[in-house]
């Protein structure tokens, strides 16, 4: 049997695969978009933001969404908000009515509000979505972390002062090699120029002034 048949196959295997691949429908499943930690000052509102991408257009009837609470990571999940055609809040004794939906699901857009955060607030939130007729759900974690201050601000001043001596410094030391510079190519300049009437002068007494001994 010929050895170029089986050289070929690869090739024709990579390209079958390749489109399979470009042919196949993107509802196999969905991207969920949230940053893995958002912190939140005591007693203030925070916003916990939460998108997807989709290749289907969210229908309500074909569209659902969940937000659990976790304490911990081996507590169970408390179901507190939910959109099934609408949305539904389900009033926890831990939140009451603190939590608003501030997103808008015909933008992808599933973030909600909660409002004046407590300590006992602090823990993870999973974002559920499943947009029909994408086959997967999409699952995202945010932990909320709540702080009792602000953190303080980072003083700039002393890092200006730094930089600003240190370009001082960068600037004076450039100025000073261009004139060192400058110095040098005037003092080669003045020594070529000497050495060019020497040897001019010499040329004249070589050749137009006579000698003494000839007079």
């Amino acid at each position: 049997m010929s050895k170029e048949p089986w050289v070929l196959r690869p090739t024709l295997c990579l390209t079958g695969l390749s489109l399979l691949v470009s042919l196949a429908p993107c509802g196999l499943g969905m991207e969920i978009m949230a940053q893995s930690t958002v912190s939140a000052l005591n007693g203030t509102s925070v916003r916990l933001p939460c998108t997807f991408n989709s290749c289907y257009k969210v229908e309500n009837k074909q569209f659902s969404l969940n937000w659990t609470y976790q304490r911990c990571e081996k507590c169970s999940e408390q179901l507190f908000l939910q959109f099934r055609m609408k949305i539904v809040h389900w009033r926890l004794d831990r939140f009451g009515n603190r939590v608003e939906f501030t997103g808008n699901p015909s933008k992808n857009d599933v973030s909600f509000t909660l409002h004046q955060v407590q300590l006992e607030d602090e823990g993870t939130y999973n974002c559920y979505v499943m947009n029909l007729p994408d086959r997967h759900r999409g699952h995202a974690r945010i932990f909320l972390k709540v702080i009792t201050e602000v953190p303080p601000e980072r003083d700039s001043t002393v890092a200006v002062i730094v930089g600003a001596s240190v370009g001082g410094f960068l600037a004076v030391v450039i100025l000073v090699l261009v004139i060192v510079k400058c110095v040098r190519r005037k003092k080669q300049q003045k020594l070529n120029t000497d050495d060019q009437k020497t040897e001019e002068e010499g040329k004249t007494d070589g050749e137009g002034n006579p000698e003494e001994g000839t007079k």
